[in-house]
């Protein structure tokens, strides 16, 4: 069956940095646009970061533009989350996931990893 596994969470202070990783197996990494997506107590679960099949394209909620970098190993089966400058804000639970198309819908992803919490401190 189909695992997303992410880990590299953890707790950290303001301004550190932090790398996500998430390995899948029984599917065809290559095959899936993948993403990343956060979601914090109390709120709903948000979009993050997505990049295409080849890694050709990303795209990237506002408030991580500039400080979080997605990219992937196709080799590998594993997508990665480089997340720099961090913030208290940036406390969640970050998923990942793979699906058909770019999107930041969480309804158009098909596959969830189970998450791994971020704690960034101030």
């Amino acid at each position: 069956q189909v695992q997303l596994v992410e880990s590299g969470g953890g707790l950290v202070q303001a301004g550190d940095s932090l790398r996500l990783s998430c390995t899948a197996s029984g599917l065809t990494f290559s095959s899936y646009t993948m993403g990343w997506f956060r979601q914090a107590p109390g709120k709903e679960r948000e979009f993050v970061a997505a990049i295409s099949r080849n890694a050709g394209r990303t795209y990237y909620e506002d408030s991580v533009k500039g400080r979080f970098t997605i990219s992937r190993d196709n080799a590998k089966n594993t997508l990665y989350l480089q997340m720099n400058s961090l913030k208290p804000e940036d406390t969640a639970v970050y998923y990942c996931a793979a699906g058909d198309t770019m999107s930041v819908l969480t309804r158009r992803y098909d596959y969830w990893g189970q998450g791994t919490q971020v704690t960034v401190s101030s």
